[in-house]
């Protein structure tokens, strides 16, 4: 979920920064040309005060010969053109000496509205890419209430461009501190926002496989998530109070049903020593008397598969498998069925009597339905973080609808309901291998018959 978060969360960042940053380097310009401009007044309004009283009197060279050094000095100190010229446009001085007012262009604007009596307006804003660009400012000089000159300056803009590119790096250098800041800021938040949600998930995932006593801590992230996961805990202590009270009852109804069935198949033997031999329905009362008491053996048996705990120990799978194939060849020789065993030493932790228990109650479903002729094979293998059993028999097999359901308390294929069993040996043998974190899963075996996998973990349970 931080793969989906954190992304949207930073372009929301990003534009936050971009939305501040356009409008701040675009003042920046601005106010790097405004204070250029500016400057440029002051200097022509100076300029202007020196050439007030300069006429073509020849009384006032000496006036005229201060205005033109003054130039001069200006142009070769800043190496920006500037000059006082008449409303004919002839000059009264410039520099350097072949500069002329422009004909046209935004120049030639400016000159004309310092005629009107007022100040050029602001230029153009000068941006850091127009290479070449210029910058005139045109003042009036009035003597007795007329303009009779105007100050004209033309700076180059290659330091104000230079300024305002530097104000932009600064910016940028800025912003992408803050972009950073801004990254890790949102790393924390969502780890503050999704540690509930991934504590939550792993809870969820270990009710989902067995493990009812997980639960969520919730003394972290927002107010809604930790009540999310104060309810989560309630709803976890009610399904385990609920399962627990379902163990109980399955536990002590089929233990407390075992005594008066018992009473009643004895009393259906001293029945039958009174009636005469052959007769079908005491052999068919005896048969199912015997089938609910191992019906009622298997309930007591998952009730306490699925409350007790495992005892794990670092187990050797091969030989634990070798000894329960060789515990059931004699049967298997007895139906005419090959039960061969194949692997090598391999260990795993799992509980010997609980994995014993599986692999008996696998090995006999497979030779109650493998026929005469036919072979048996149980092999053990491991990958590295499993080791596996596979149990494979030569019988008819089952449908892709009937692998669905196998393993369900209860549940026989319509095929096989003569066949001996409670429908509660591959639950009972599901429950006591999730018990310690193992599993057993069904599929096709070519070119038929059904494989059974059972699988435990390799690594310590203290990993």
């Amino acid at each position: 979920m931080r793969t989906r978060l954190l992304p949207l969360l930073i372009v929301l960042m990003a534009g936050v920064l971009l939305a501040l940053g356009f409008p701040l380097a675009v003042s920046v310009a601005a106010a790097q040309q405004q204070r250029v401009v500016v400057d440029r007044i002051d200097d022509t309004v100076r300029f202007a005060a020196l050439a007030q009283f300069v006429t073509e009197s020849s009384g006032m060279d000496e006036r005229r010969s201060t205005l033109q050094e003054q130039l001069d000095r200006y142009h070769d100190t800043y190496g920006i053109k500037a000059g006082v010229f008449y409303r004919d446009g002839d000059d009264i001085a410039r520099a350097p000496k072949n500069w002329s007012v422009p004909r046209s262009g935004e120049g030639r604007e400016a000159f004309q509205e310092a005629l009107s009596g007022r100040r050029s307006q602001d230029p153009p804003q000068v941006w850091p890419w127009q290479q070449g660009g210029r910058l005139v400012v045109a003042s009036p000089v009035v003597r007795d209430g007329d303009v009779v000159a105007v100050v004209f300056t033309d700076s180059p803009t290659s330091q104000l461009r230079s300024r305002v590119l530097t104000g932009w790096l600064l910016i940028a250098a800025g912003e992408g501190v803050a972009m950073l800041v801004a990254v890790g800021a949102a790393f924390r938040l969502t780890g503050w926002v999704l540690r509930p949600v991934r504590v939550l998930d792993a809870a969820t995932h270990g009710i989902a496989t067995g493990q009812m006593n997980s639960r969520v801590a919730a003394a972290s992230g927002p107010p809604e998530l930790r009540r999310l996961a104060r309810a989560f805990n309630e709803m976890a202590d009610n399904v385990e109070e609920v399962l627990e009270q379902q163990r109980a009852f399955v536990a002590d109804a089929s233990h407390q049903l075992r005594n008066p069935l018992a009473a009643l198949l004895l009393r259906i033997e001293l029945l039958a020593l009174e009636l005469p031999e052959g007769i079908e329905e005491i052999a068919s009362v005896r048969t199912e008397g015997k089938r609910l008491a191992q019906v009622l053996d298997d309930l007591l048996d998952l009730a306490l598969a699925e409350h007790a705990p495992a005892d794990l120990q670092l187990t050797d799978i091969g030989e634990l498998a070798a000894e329960r194939v060789a515990a059931w060849r004699p049967l298997a020789e007895e139906k005419g069925v090959r039960l061969t065993e194949q692997g090598a030493a391999v260990t795993a932790w799992a509980d010997p009597v609980a994995l014993s228990s599986a692999l008996d109650a696998v090995i006999d479903n497979a030779l109650k339905f493998t026929p005469p002729g036919e072979e048996g094979i149980v092999s053990v293998a491991s990958n590295g973080t499993t080791s596996k059993v596979v149990i494979t028999d030569g019988g008819p097999g089952l449908t892709d609808e009937e692998l669905v359901r196998i393993g369900d308390r209860f549940w026989r294929s319509g095929r096989h309901q003569n066949v001996k069993g409670s429908g509660l040996g591959l639950s009972i043998s599901r429950a006591l291998l999730a018990a310690g974190g193992g599993s057993i899963a069904y599929e096709h075996h070519e070119p038929r018959g059904l494989r059974v996998t059972v699988t435990v973990p390799r690594t310590s349970p203290t990993a």
